[in-house]
């Protein structure tokens, strides 16, 4: 085959000689060139694509992970709040109770009343969880969210509460000892196994003189040796011995009060013990002015001696 080219005008035709396998096999390189290139290029471009849909499918499994963590966390973050509101309403409840008892301890206090009134108030289990149910009803974030603030007021107020509650109950407790002590002070045991009196608080004839006389006690029969017990608790401030009291105990008591203890056969404290309510201090006996075994047993408020009865029980 000949090829004609074709140059300016002024120049001449140019004659090349070509065989025919040459003419048919360029164009044919070109279109086999041009169809591997475009065979190649579909190959890289499924192969991305496929790269591509690996990734999107590990970006999905991801993105599901990530949102059902995010789930499970907003429940048990639900679930967590819901237990709180449920232990601050219990707290509220507890720390309620817990005043009522202390404006129950204040009013025995005020009122010197029995502290054995204390024991009727009643108690209640806060750990009984054996009976539970209900109908599930669905909380929307909005209630967790409001939820969440009135469980932050609950426990504001619970911290108030506790330090009103840390504030007062020391005071109260160390009144309650105090009106303890004062109770348990008051000269109101009876003092021997006996409760035979012979001789009553007042005015009487002198066993010794036959005329009249005031008697700043009450005697009390018994037997040579029988114990003697305090009848409150105080301290011992008198151990001695007299012509005309014998041998004799003074106690100290709260409130300004005194108990004596006069013709003991034997003294078992010493001045400056501190005893209790019904401790023996001593033994009756019939020593200084006595006519036979008894215990003259008396009570001073003031520095002035006061009937007796009336305080012991």
């Amino acid at each position: 085959m000949t090829l004609l080219v074709l140059r300016d005008a002024n120049q001449p035709v140019k004659q090349i000689q070509v065989s025919k396998p040459l003419v048919v096999a360029v164009p044919l390189l070109a279109l086999l060139s041009i169809s591997g290139l475009i065979v190649s290029l579909h190959m890289q471009s499924e192969q991305t694509i496929s790269r591509l849909e690996d990734r999107l499918r590990t970006q999905n499994l991801t993105i599901e992970a990530v949102v059902t963590d995010k789930n499970e966390a907003i429940q048990r973050l639900q679930n967590e709040v819901i237990a709180l509101s449920g232990q601050s309403k219990e707290m509220m409840g507890r720390m309620k109770k817990v005043k009522q008892l202390e404006a129950e301890l204040q009013k025995f206090i005020d009122k010197h009343g029995d502290p054995q009134q204390l024991g009727k108030l009643s108690t209640l289990s806060w750990n009984d969880s054996s009976g539970i149910g209900g109908e599930f009803i669905a909380v929307h974030d909005n209630e967790i969210e409001v939820l969440a603030q009135e469980t932050k007021d609950d426990f504001v107020a619970i911290s108030n509460l506790l330090d009103e509650i840390e504030k007062n109950v020391p005071l109260t407790l160390r009144k309650a000892k105090q009106t303890e002590y004062s109770l348990s002070g008051t000269p109101s045991e009876w003092p021997t196994l006996s409760t035979r009196l012979t001789s009553n608080f007042g005015y009487r004839t002198d066993p010794f003189t036959g005329r009249a006389a005031f008697h700043a006690g009450i005697d009390i029969a018994g037997k040579v040796g029988d114990p003697i017990y305090a009848a409150g608790a105080g301290k011992v401030i008198t151990t001695a011995r007299d012509g005309s009291h014998g041998k004799y105990i003074v106690v100290e008591h709260p409130g300004g009060l005194q108990s004596w203890y006069l013709h003991l056969h034997d003294i078992g404290v010493s001045e400056g013990d501190t005893i209790i309510k019904g401790q023996k201090i001593g033994s009756l006996g019939n020593t200084g002015r006595s006519t036979g075994p008894h215990l003259h047993f008396e009570i001073v408020k003031g520095g002035s001696p006061i009937n007796p009865l009336p305080y012991l029980d």
